[in-house]
């Protein structure tokens, strides 16, 4: 299936909230520190309620860590900077999604090192700047799996 990837989230309740959606569409979910929050943090299993061992989490201790893990997928930065809408793509199974934090998005650095076709986008009206984290996982990750067919779906 698929990943998604929070980089240095900071928002527990959505991390819980992308854990849930990843429990019911079958991602990998990859935690990149440092994180904004804890773990066993009350909001997080809250927004997450029982779902947490459903789920494939992975907790990455940076982003070189990160990589390393992922070598050999192809990683899809998704950001507001991107050049490509997030339907113009066809994704394989095991594309990895990889998300900024919500105040600030991704750095610079990981953009740069970002191929312009992996640099997707949501389409939004003009002079809006942004979709909640949790949101934007839900629409990229089942625009993919709809490619999929729905593929290990019910």
């Amino acid at each position: 299936m698929f990943h998604i990837a929070l980089y240095e989230p900071e928002i527990a309740p959505n991390t819980g909230n992308i854990m849930r959606l990843c429990a019911n569409n079958g991602c990998h979910l990859h935690l990149i520190e440092p994180l904004g929050f804890t773990l066993d943090e009350k909001k997080l299993k809250r927004a997450g309620l029982d779902y947490r061992d459903l789920n494939h989490v992975t907790l990455h201790q940076n982003y070189t860590a990160f990589l390393e893990a992922m070598a050999g997928k192809r990683i899809f930065s998704c950001t507001t900077k991107g050049s490509r809408p997030h339907t113009q793509c066809s994704y394989q199974a095991e594309d990895v999604f990889l998300f900024g934090p919500e105040t600030r998005g991704l750095p610079d650095s990981v953009l740069e090192a970002t191929p312009a076709d992996q640099k997707i986008r949501i389409p939004m009206r003009p002079h809006s700047r942004s979709l909640n984290l949790s949101n934007s996982a839900a629409i990229i990750s089942y625009e993919a799996w709809r490619q999929l067919d729905f593929a290990q779906g019910a």
